[in-house]
């Protein structure tokens, strides 16, 4: 049954991340100067795309709680308005700073390995590589990559999602810390490494 829902799961994910790439593609194809448009798709399929192939974790958080959050801070793409907005920044600026985020999360998904998932769950603790410098760096390369579309597509639509998505990563995080906090080998982890996300701040 497990084995079933897991199937499952991974084939809805792949339906979302497929429907929402043909969309993004669509705008892209009528705006080809909107770069950021065509690295968010990319962005998306590094973060949707590996879970596909994650390995099943040795426990995993099922609580009402932590599935919203979870699903809300992994789908939220779903509802991001991918015609054009205000540039605050100019579309160079925010696309340099989705190349920053994108290339850092390659580099903490390379830490990780196949130790990647969207809920929390304990799938092996790591400490090397990106992770010696917090102890949640692909959502510090999702922040950086998010900002750096936000700001140059600029709208209510936008910010009330991506204020949506920050809030729920949050909760995200502290849920997927209190899980591994049972695990000794975190717990010696975690106080190695102060920060969650954001160096001095969280």
């Amino acid at each position: 049954m497990d084995a079933l829902f897991e199937v499952l799961a991974r084939a809805c994910a792949a339906t979302m991340l497929g429907l929402f790439s043909y969309a993004a593609i669509i705008h892209w194809l009528a705006e080809p100067g909107r770069i950021t448009l065509l690295l968010l798709v990319v962005a998306e399929c590094f973060t949707v795309g590996l879970s596909l192939f994650s390995r099943v974790p040795v426990r995993r958080d099922w609580t009402p709680f932590a599935y919203i959050s979870s699903m809300g801070a992994t789908y939220y793409f779903l509802a991001i308005r991918l015609g054009s907005g205000v540039q605050i920044l100019p579309e160079w600026v925010g696309a340099a700073l989705q190349v920053a985020g994108i290339c850092w999360q390659i580099y903490a998904k390379a830490s990780l390995r196949r130790s990647f998932g969207i809920l929390p769950a304990n799938r092996g603790v790591v400490s090397t590589g990106a992770y010696r410098f917090v102890r949640h760096p692909m959502y510090l390369g999702y922040f950086i990559a998010d900002i750096g579309f936000l700001l140059s597509n600029f709208g209510i639509q936008n910010v009330l999602v991506y204020g949506g998505q920050f809030v729920l990563q949050a909760c995200r995080i502290v849920r997927e810390e209190r899980l591994l906090s049972s695990d000794t080998l975190y717990r010696t982890y975690k106080s190695k490494v102060q920060y969650r996300v954001l160096p001095g701040l969280f």
